[in-house]
């Protein structure tokens, strides 16, 4: 696969995409605690920077993907009417609410919705661009409250959740890394970084027949070799993986495609998420394992991304909103990892 090619031809269909989530209030999936029956407040005032795409999350990681779209490059009939929607949303006045909203709601979105925030001021940040600038400043409050939030959260945990879906432990962490070294949070980045050691770094023999469950979209296994990716020397990571993952060869359950029998249903469909995120975890690994000279290694597991990717890429492209308002950026994620 040219993953160039694909980009640049995937670039102004996904800001369609992107367009249409941030138009689409409804439905919407409201996560709150409700504290009374005068309580009862819409989406878009208890967040009025993503209250869209179906729920928080999704509208998070959806101008995640607007931001790097827009630096990726579109056509200017693409381009405009995406900047104008995401400075729309991505102002001082809705973040502050956002920020506060957090600050009052511990465990809200925690850690799935944290991680993605902060990804999204990543983005901005690395965005050269006044937009992305502007952004990048709005988010500043935001970002805050997430690390304020992130640090203690991580150092009291006793035991990670290795499920799947948005609690999964390592993959929050792994963002949270990931934005906190291109924010130059380095202290969050290291602190981070010590609790994914503390959590994961003596884990042996990952039971890959069984981790696979009928709403995954992330798999657990996969997640916590991309964390580790980022915080053990190559040498110590080739290591660990040989113990964490023995037999990550040809046919290795983990690298096989997950199987959508429908695409119509919301969970059936998180399986095709999973064939996107394995794709891109298992190409950041095989990077991680090349800086050590594992060459035939980080071969299969480049192999095994392509035929991953290929299958996760074809899901994209539905008109059930519902199923894949969420799935582009995971897309693009993917392809991120595959290549410039």
């Amino acid at each position: 696969m040219d993953f160039t090619a694909s980009k640049n031809q995937l670039a102004p269909v996904y800001a369609g995409i992107v367009r249409e989530n941030l138009s689409q209030k409804y439905p919407y999936h409201v996560q709150h605690l409700v504290s009374g029956p005068a309580d009862n407040a819409l989406p878009q005032e208890l967040y009025p920077a993503f209250h869209t795409s179906y729920d928080w999350h999704s509208c998070v990681h959806m101008h995640w993907l607007g931001v790097r779209l827009l630096d990726h490059g579109l056509p200017p009939e693409s381009e405009t009417p995406l900047r104008r929607l995401l400075g729309a949303n991505l102002t001082e006045a809705n973040l502050t609410v956002e920020a506060e909203y957090v600050r009052g709601h511990a465990t809200f979105e925690r850690p799935y919705g944290w991680a993605w925030a902060a990804r999204l001021a990543a983005a901005c940040q690395t965005f050269d661009d006044d937009d992305g600038r502007r952004w990048r400043a709005a988010l500043e409050p935001r970002v805050e409250a997430v690390y304020a939030q992130a640090l203690p959260w991580a150092a009291k945990i006793a035991h990670p959740v290795r499920h799947g879906v948005h609690s999964n432990t390592a993959f929050g962490l792994m963002l949270l890394i990931d934005a906190a070294g291109a924010l130059g949070r380095n202290k969050e980045a290291e602190d981070l970084g010590r609790a994914a050691v503390r959590l994961f770094g003596a884990d042996r023999n990952w039971a890959q027949e069984w981790e696979l469950s009928g709403q995954d979209f992330l798999s657990a296994g996969l997640s916590e070799a991309d964390l580790l990716a980022r915080v053990l020397p190559a040498p110590a990571l080739q290591t660990w993986l040989a113990a964490f993952l023995p037999g990550l060869g040809a046919g290795a359950p983990i690298l096989r495609p997950a199987v959508v029998t429908d695409p119509t249903d919301a969970q059936m469909v998180h399986l095709d998420g999973l064939n996107l995120s394995r794709a891109g975890a298992l190409r950041r690994i095989s990077a991680a394992l090349r800086k050590s000279g594992a060459d035939e290694e980080a071969g299969r597991l480049d192999s095994a991304a392509t035929e991953l990717l290929e299958l996760g890429l074809r899901a994209v492209l539905t008109e059930e909103f519902v199923s894949s308002h969420w799935l582009a950026s995971f897309a693009w994620d993917a392809l991120d990892s595959s290549g410039s």
